[in-house]
């Protein structure tokens, strides 16, 4: 039996001032993740671009729950992927997330 607590301390907005950051390297069964700042204050974008066609609903699930747990806004997501998992998505969307925030 394991047992553990994950917690996330999320904002409204991030910091001004990041640099852009790229996670992760497209390749086969991989993906690599975007994060930039946005104009906009309030707003999320997500963009994904895949090479596997039909799995919209999944990808939806997965992003919703990443903006759900990080409440991220004042950011473009870019996504290129090539047929990752969704726990891969999800696992390489926090790297990228993480490497932005503490960027400088």
């Amino acid at each position: 039996m394991e047992q553990f607590t994950l917690s996330y301390k999320t904002s409204p907005r991030l910091q001004e001032g990041h640099p852009p950051q790229l996670c992760g390297v497209v390749a086969s069964g991989n993906l690599e993740v975007l994060v930039e700042p946005l104009d906009s204050a309030d707003l999320c974008l997500i963009e994904v671009n895949t090479s596997a066609p039909g799995f919209r609903l999944i990808w939806e699930a997965v992003l919703s729950d990443f903006v759900e747990r990080n409440r991220v806004a004042g950011v473009r997501i870019s996504i290129n992927d090539a047929g990752a998992t969704p726990a891969v998505v999800g696992l390489r969307l926090d790297q990228a997330l993480d490497a932005y925030r503490s960027a400088v």
